[in-house]
């Protein structure tokens, strides 16, 4: 590990050369190569030098206890000793956790879709919920949250809903949002005060560029039509909305949140790379099995992941038996705490697998 650190100081330090030289900005490609390579490897490297500084500590409070006779200065040697111990030891853990091997995907943007599953109406209004709980944390992260398609119940419930979440690092952190979320509660409707179970699908896409998925024209059958659904000037008025077909695999996106038929085409495109990239990861995924079952899912749409009791005000993780008693909090976007947690126990097993081998 240590041999590793060496050689990404000696690189950090070289792309820092390189980002000095003078009209380094005239080539921008080169230019921004370069301070995404800072940017990624400055937390490794602080952490390593933190580390470095932190065992020349231990030597130096040694070198002291053995010099030194006075009783005062040696009790404070043998604190300043047990204190850069312990950096050294936290230091090792975090060093370990930033050589992980990085996801590729985990600085893109993502496409988030939520549909309604068992439950009617009552999993449409919580489909929604859920929706908006994503906007929420959205919005305190600074991310542009930009719906593709909606389809409503009447009641204020979401039978589906497509969005694209753009910025840094979208993936890395909602990732793991992918699966079943159950509520139980007593649906407004509901005159008997009988508990419900309802059921919504969440899934968290990266969003593909060209360059990940190429798509055969060919392969897609384009229908316009009107847009349906509550709408201003325009909508339901001219043939703006898409139907994508992409025939191969079935897959059908429909786009109507536009005014101009141009943007919605380009928006179904973007949708669709974006699920034949998902495919092409879950084939990845399946393949690497063993790998896949050390660690926090990302992508089984049939696990059931989380639910959301409103009679005790809790929410509990399944896959790390997390249960949180701020369910207001947590339906208002503040998930930071279960994401956390998540991308907390996802590494804890890479590094228990990487420790095994």
């Amino acid at each position: 590990m240590f041999d590793k650190l060496e050689d990404i100081l000696i690189h950090y330090e070289e792309v820092m050369l390189a980002l000095n030289e003078p009209g380094v900005t005239d080539d921008q490609r080169r230019f921004q190569k370069l301070m995404i390579e800072q940017a990624n490897l400055a937390p490794i490297v602080e952490a390593y030098k933190a580390y470095k500084q932190a065992k020349q500590d231990i030597e130096d409070s040694l070198a002291l206890l053995e010099e030194e006779s006075d009783e005062e200065m040696r009790e404070l040697a043998k604190e300043e000793l047990s204190d850069a111990k312990k950096r050294v030891e936290e230091l090792e853990q975090e060093l370990k956790i930033l050589l992980l091997p990085k996801d590729p995907n985990d600085d893109k943007n993502i496409i988030l879709e939520i549909r309604a599953g068992a439950g009617g109406d009552e999993a449409a209004l919580f489909a929604a919920e859920l929706y908006r709980m994503y906007v929420n944390y959205a919005e305190s992260q600074r991310w542009k949250v930009e719906i593709i398609n909606v389809s409503e119940n009447g009641i204020g419930g979401f039978k589906e809903v497509e969005a694209m979440i753009t910025g840094k690092g979208a993936y890395s952190k909602l990732k793991y949002e992918s699966g079943v979320h159950r509520v139980q509660r007593v649906p407004e409707t509901e005159s008997g005060g009988r508990i419900h179970t309802s059921t919504a699908t969440v899934a968290v896409m990266p969003e593909a560029e060209e360059v990940d998925v190429q798509i055969d024209l060919n392969d897609c059958r384009i229908d316009v039509m009107r847009a349906s659904g509550n709408g201003g000037q325009c909508v339901n008025t001219t043939d703006s909305a898409v139907r994508l077909t992409h025939m191969p695999t079935g897959i059908v996106i429909y786009s109507q949140t536009e005014k101009s038929q141009l943007q919605n085409k380009e928006k179904a495109f973007r949708l669709l790379r974006s699920k034949l990239y998902d495919l092409e990861l879950e084939k990845k995924q399946s393949a690497e099995a063993a790998e896949r079952r050390s660690q926090i899912g990302t992508g089984d749409r049939s696990e059931k992941i989380r639910t959301y009791n409103f009679p005790q005000g809790r929410v509990t993780d399944h896959r790390i038996n997390l249960t949180l008693y701020k369910l207001d909090k947590i339906m208002n976007g503040d998930i930071q705490d279960i994401l956390d947690a998540c991308i907390a126990a996802d590494q804890a097993a890479k590094l228990a697998k990487m420790q095994e081998n």
